[in-house]
């Protein structure tokens, strides 16, 4: 997911000793390599643990049952369950609001500027998917066709900070725009291919609920808490169904305003009427100071879109509290080094390491062909070649719908280890060919 420039405090607030410790931590929070950093060390921590002397401690940890009861009504679920199906919700919040963004604001608005990414990310979906099942067909787990498509966002920012500017800005942005289409495709595909049994009636709950927020926003309702308790239900709902409950996430994050509220210069005046109040001295007047906080308050927040103030608000939460917490749950798996070599194993592990950057590569040399899409200044072939096998890291998302396809102990760990072992080869290779590319002359 994109980073957001470090917030800077206004010069006019009093520095406290807190501050000594929250600066250095906001700008880390905001250095495009971190959560990258910070999700692998999390990754490898659960892989030690699992395959520690403290493994069965550790694996018994994330089934310990939480939940709640009401009357008759009983809700409970294991730990890892509500990281998966809760936290991740949160995750594809934000994913939904960031596709939002570039189609209504970014890349993906102009048919131009988006045929490339559209293509290699469409191709990169369909030969990893493809390669799998031709592997796996008729076989026990043909049903984890879907986990080589997805590309982990984190790491492939993190992978490109290190090399710097040997990575042309245009490749980012390519890379950036792949990864948004690579995840509409997965919510595509945990949405119809993953789902199974439908209750109708929760179904029918969670798509009301929708409604009501369309409703609201044409009402013009513009509370946050209003919107999150209508957001809870939606999730119960489609939990409830069979549907999965991230889907809800995705579907609140694609209802978001990307348009503010208020114009900006609106912004201006405000501060000019609270400075002629201010000095007029009729801030402290009896009842009106409380009142007038709260009125400029909400009329600054209104100057920004609903859309960039929650992703700038969410993203930090997301990338270094969900996802990291997503790795430790789901990553610890104890495994032996046949497992590398499992057919489960291998058909990921060939998907992303080898169906991914073909399938980007072809057709995006396709589309160019034929003259639908050309690459951007600065760009080679050799650059599209090695930002393909970047895309093989799958990590988060692959992880996240093994979880989905299998519950057959084996096969599920067989796949862990092809996601981490193909992951792995990805980003060696794809930083390998960036780093030995240069840049094309013309730049």
């Amino acid at each position: 997911m994109p980073q957001e420039q470090p917030h800077q405090e206004p010069v006019l607030l009093p520095r406290e000793p807190i501050h000594r410790f929250i600066q250095p931590l906001n700008s880390f929070l905001h250095v495009e390599a971190a959560s990258g950093v910070v999700l692998l060390l999390c990754a490898v921590a659960a892989l030690a643990a699992a395959n520690s002397g403290f493994s069965e401690q550790f694996l018994a940890f994330w089934k310990t049952p939480v939940g709640f009861a009401a009357g008759d009504f009983h809700f409970e679920h294991s730990l890892k369950h509500w990281i998966n199906d809760g936290l991740m919700a949160i995750f594809f919040f934000v994913i939904g609001l960031e596709v939002k963004r570039e189609i209504a604001l970014g890349e993906l608005q102009d048919f131009r500027r988006a045929a490339l990414p559209l293509a290699a990310a469409l191709g990169g979906m369909v030969i990893p998917a493809a390669m799998y099942l031709t592997m796996q067909f008729g076989e026990a787990g043909a049903h984890g066709w879907g986990i080589p498509m997805a590309t982990d966002i984190a790491f492939v920012v993190g992978c490109m900070a290190v090399l710097g500017r040997r990575v042309p800005p245009a490749l980012r942005v390519v890379l950036l725009s792949l990864a948004i289409v690579d995840d509409i495709g997965a919510i595509l595909v945990i949405a119809f291919g993953y789902t199974e049994a439908l209750h109708w009636g929760w179904l029918f709950m969670g798509l009301a609920g929708i409604g009501v927020v369309m409703l609201m926003q044409r009402l013009g309702v513009r509370s946050m808490g209003m919107y999150t308790i209508i957001g809870a239900a939606i999730w119960l709902g489609f939990h409830e169904s069979g549907i999965h409950a991230t889907i809800a996430g995705v579907a609140l994050g694609m209802l978001t305003p990307a348009r503010p509220y208020l114009e900006s210069g609106v912004g201006g005046e405000l501060f000019r009427q609270a400075s002629d109040m201010i000095h007029g001295g009729d801030w402290e007047g009896k009842g009106h100071g409380p009142e007038k906080v709260r009125a400029y308050r909400r009329i600054t927040r209104e100057t920004i879109s609903p859309l960039e103030y929650l992703i700038y608000t969410l993203h930090p939460w997301v990338a270094f509290v969900i996802m990291p917490v997503f790795a430790l749950a789901n990553a610890g798996v104890p495994f032996e080094p046949a497992d590398v070599v499992s057919p489960v194993a291998v058909a990921v592990i060939l998907g992303l390491a080898v169906g991914k950057p073909l399938g980007i590569l072809l057709l995006s040399w396709l589309s160019a062909k034929l003259g639908l899409a050309q690459l951007p200044g600065g760009v080679g072939w050799r650059h599209v070649a090695g930002g393909g096998f970047l895309a093989g890291i799958g990590f988060t998302m692959a992880l996240f719908i093994t979880g989905l396809a299998f519950t057959d102990a084996d096969l599920l760990r067989s796949a862990k280890v092809g996601v981490l072992t193909g992951s792995l080869i990805s980003a060696v290779l794809g930083m390998a060919i960036l780093a030995s590319a240069g840049r094309p002359a013309s730049e």
